[in-house]
């Protein structure tokens, strides 16, 4: 499998899903200068590639201890495995970080890229154990509830692919 890159994803197909998983993350906040990046393929299944948002490091994320679907990214970001969702290949832009001409913001776009890769594999097993788990749960465990919903994410794909929601 390829590695994991990192990419930004259709603000209208965001804010699509966010009719259907509440959870979901927006690709900017009022005020934010950067554009969310999402990061994948961290799961293929059934034909769709999912991916996982990249969040900024926090000062509460200090004290947050990693789970299965919580990884820090160093004090640069965390990954929140559980917000993950299926996105189609005509929505996602690759990002170049080498074209980025923000210097600062380069600097940690690479930094945080290095970790990422190292740990890909981590990410993807991760992915694979928290979509199992809430296929096999549903909303019955504190996981599980964390976790967006992912076959309702599936149907909201198709749909927004084969109705042309998009338009």
């Amino acid at each position: 499998m390829d590695n994991i890159k990192l990419y930004e994803i259709d603000t209208a197909y965001i804010n699509y899903l966010g009719k259907y998983e509440p959870h979901l993350f927006h690709n900017k906040a009022v005020g934010q200068v950067n554009e969310r990046k999402y990061i994948g393929v961290v799961l293929t299944v059934n034909g769709m590639d999912y991916f996982a948002p990249l969040s900024s490091f926090k000062e509460k994320h200090h004290r947050m201890s990693e789970s299965v679907d919580f990884l820090k990214i160093k004090n640069y970001a965390v990954i929140n495995i559980n917000n993950m969702f299926p996105a189609p290949p005509t929505l996602l832009t690759y990002v170049d970080i080498a074209k980025e001409k923000n210097p600062k913001y380069k600097s940690l776009l690479l930094a945080e890229y290095r970790v990422i890769k190292a740990m890909q594999d981590k990410i993807r097993k991760n992915a694979a154990l928290i979509y199992q788990h809430k296929i096999a749960n549903g909303d019955s465990t504190s996981l599980a509830k964390r976790c967006n919903d992912f076959i309702k994410l599936e149907e909201a794909y198709r749909n927004y692919m084969t109705k042309g929601e998009n338009h």
